[in-house]
């Protein structure tokens, strides 16, 4: 036997037989193996992050760390199927889910909140949870749920805007692929839409709200279709504002532009104003936040709103009006006098004002009483606001109780746009969205009042203007917006107890995705609002409510009673 040293030991093997090339190739190997061995033990990882089931780990180290943002996150998705990798490089929450919602059997929360989504919202590494392609500012694919690191920051104006920008383009983008598309065709292609991008991201922002101040400000939420009235509403709203400093407006601007299946284009609210004398202070001090949208992107008042609530930036009341407004001066002062001296502890004014020419400050104040279920065809019995009004010919210092809100004015604890959240389930609609808000805000708790003075006039004939329904049947096909919008009436209709909208009977399921997000609330019961407002939705009558036409507090409400004593003066 051979003296000698082997790299490895030859378990007792004698060598003595071995001829001297198959010794060498024998040590040559040997070599190899070892080097083998020795580099996959001691050389650092090439792989950012990439486990073996081919999902994205964080790295431990710091060394790790620096490679990990050094190397484009999509990189490690290679060994997936295209369409997973999509899905990943986009950072879409629902991903691989989506089939599943879509035939019913997962719902989105289940895939948001389980943390078993194929690709998460935010990491620690996210600067700010948004960005164009979706959720995550770095691009990095998180893994699991929403991530809590999202809670500690509001989401800034810029985030906002860079997605919901984003959010048009592909609601742009999903429109043109489904021109000839029917009305289930273009429900079903809004819902694949909103799972995978707006509800997933509309959940974060919910937890992401930045808190709300005590200064006085005044968020005045203005959403104006093709409404060459939009400019000198503004005008109106902060020469007449006692405190304009503390006035913000959330513009959501939908115009149809030239060559754009127009004529000539829309008047630019936002310029016009931004370039008058009036303005111009304002947006240069960023008292204007836009949002421009194509008419043919519109989704309808109600989708406007929601799109304009978001640009909300923590001030201490919020308002919503139309676009074709005029106003009382100083009117701001006197919406907030009325709203501290509301007996409540969330206070909402709201009524239908008087026509813009009415003089604002003799005229006495209305509160709407009388609802009808409507008997179009076309409205699906839902809750119309058409009955009389009443007047009040002694004005108190305390706002009377009333039973709902109209979209086109009322003004609010700023509160509600983090407790009682607009509902992106919702498009298309022209109808509906006032009492299903008037119930999801008394059930959370805030109390509904009428004013004590006129503070704004609204422009009601507007009879030649274009509607958002005629820019629905240019993108899609002519007369689909009344089916649509009797479809996703049934949402509303389910959540205000219509036995005929019940889960079980209707179809598809899909309009009832996160309907617990965005339903009443758990502070009172909607059978008792709906007792005290006199509705009856399983006969569909509507019964005589004393206390809002004499104006006296409704039941339950007795202890404020002596606010409202009038006391006749002495002769």
């Amino acid at each position: 036997m051979r003296r000698g040293t082997a790299l490895f030991p030859s378990n007792g093997r004698d060598d003595d037989g071995d001829t001297g090339s198959a010794k060498l190739i024998r040590i040559a190997g040997r070599l190899i193996f070892g080097a083998v061995v020795l580099f996959l033990l001691f050389s650092p990882a090439t792989h950012t992050g990439e486990v073996g089931d081919g999902s994205l780990r964080r790295p431990t180290t710091p060394a790790q760390a620096s490679v990990h943002r050094a190397v484009d996150p999509r990189g490690g998705t290679r060994k997936f199927p295209a369409r997973i990798q999509t899905l990943l490089a986009q950072s879409q929450i629902v991903g691989n889910g989506l089939r599943e919602v879509k035939e019913g059997k997962k719902t989105v929360e289940e895939i948001i909140h389980n943390g078993k989504n194929t690709a998460g919202i935010g990491h620690d590494g996210a600067s700010s949870g948004v960005h164009a392609a979706g959720i995550g500012s770095s691009g990095h694919i998180g893994a699991g749920s929403v991530s809590r690191h999202l809670k500690s920051a509001p989401m800034t104006l810029h985030e906002v805007m860079t997605f919901l920008k984003s959010f048009l383009s592909k609601l742009n983008s999903s429109n043109m692929k489904n021109k000839r598309a029917t009305f289930h065709g273009i429900w079903a292609a809004y819902h694949e839409l909103i799972v995978k991008w707006l509800y997933p991201w509309d959940q974060v922002y919910l937890t992401r709200m930045p808190p709300r101040r005590e200064d006085g400000s005044i968020y005045l939420s203005v959403v104006s279709f093709r409404d060459e009235s939009c400019p000198d509403t503004l005008k109106q709203a902060f020469t007449k504002a006692k405190n304009a400093q503390n006035l913000f407006v959330g513009l959501v601007q939908q115009n149809c532009e030239e060559n754009d299946k127009c004529a000539e284009a829309d008047p630019d609210c936002y310029l016009l104003f931004c370039s008058s004398e009036v303005g111009k202070k304002y947006c240069d001090n960023n008292n204007i936040r836009l949002l421009k949208m194509k008419d043919s992107e519109a989704l309808g008042p109600y989708m406007a709103r929601y799109f304009s609530s978001k640009l909300w930036q923590g001030e201490e009341w919020y308002m919503q009006i139309d676009s074709h407004m005029t106003f009382l001066q100083d009117w701001d002062a006197l919406l907030i006098k009325m709203l501290k001296n509301a007996p409540s502890q969330k206070p909402v004014i709201s009524h239908f004002p008087p026509p813009q020419d009415a003089d604002l400050a003799n005229v006495s104040t209305s509160r709407l009483c009388g609802p009808v279920f409507a008997t179009s065809d076309i409205e699906g019995q839902i809750i119309r606001f058409e009955g009389s009004s009443e007047y009040d010919r002694v004005k108190l210092e305390t706002p009377r109780f009333a039973p709902f809100v109209v979209a086109g004015f009322l003004v609010a604890h700023s509160g509600m746009l983090r407790e009682v959240p607009f509902d992106p389930f919702l498009p298309y609609i022209f109808i509906g969205e006032e009492i299903l808000l008037s119930a999801r805000l008394w059930t959370s708790d805030y109390d509904i009042f009428s004013p004590t003075q006129n503070v704004v006039g609204h422009l009601y004939v507007r009879n030649e203007k274009p509607k958002f329904w005629d820019s629905l049947h240019h993108v899609f096909t002519a007369g689909v917006h009344n089916p649509l919008q009797l479809l996703v009436l049934n949402r509303v209709k389910n959540q205000l107890g219509y036995p005929e909208a019940e889960k079980d009977m209707v179809k598809p399921k899909s309009l009832f995705t996160a309907l617990e997000q965005y339903s009443m609330g758990s502070s009172r019961s909607l059978e008792d609002y709906l007792k005290i407002v006199g509705l009856n939705m399983n006969t569909k009558e509507v019964s005589y409510t004393a206390w809002c036409e004499t104006g006296v507090p409704p039941p339950g409400f007795e202890k404020y009673d002596i606010l409202y004593e009038v006391v006749a003066p002495q002769s």
